[in-house]
């Protein structure tokens, strides 16, 4: 500065977050139903510290029965988009997912759906 050969150092530090996914309720309990009789909820899923763009990903489980044949059950439809989209204000919208359990044959299933964006976060 003005020819003067000083040193000057600068420290810099931050905080690099970690993209996650917070769901809303935490948990779903779909209730019994007849065989073949859909049941089916809303799930709000509340996306934090995304800096860009990015696709939820979702994958259901297969569920074995107790004649061994394997079915899912499970259906699962983003509405209004599976796109997290960083608004103006850098605060993530939340996405709504539907889910719905169908079964032509008894079942009980105590399980995860597992949520993931583009980055397998």
């Amino acid at each position: 500065v003005n020819n003067n050969p000083s040193q000057y150092k600068i420290t810099l530090s931050g905080t690099v977050k970690t993209p996650k996914l917070n769901f809303d309720p935490p948990f779903l309990m779909l209730m019994p139903v007849p065989l073949g009789v859909e049941t089916e909820t809303d799930l709000n899923i509340i996306p934090q510290d995304y800096l860009r763009q990015s696709r939820i990903h979702v994958k259901v489980p297969e569920v074995e029965l107790e004649d061994g044949d394997r079915i899912y059950p499970f259906s699962v439809q983003f509405p209004e988009g599976q796109n997290i989209v960083l608004p103006s204000d850098s605060k993530n919208n939340q996405l709504i997912c539907h889910i719905s359990f169908r079964s032509s044959k008894p079942v009980s299933f105590l399980g995860n759906l597992c949520f993931t964006d583009e980055e397998e976060n």
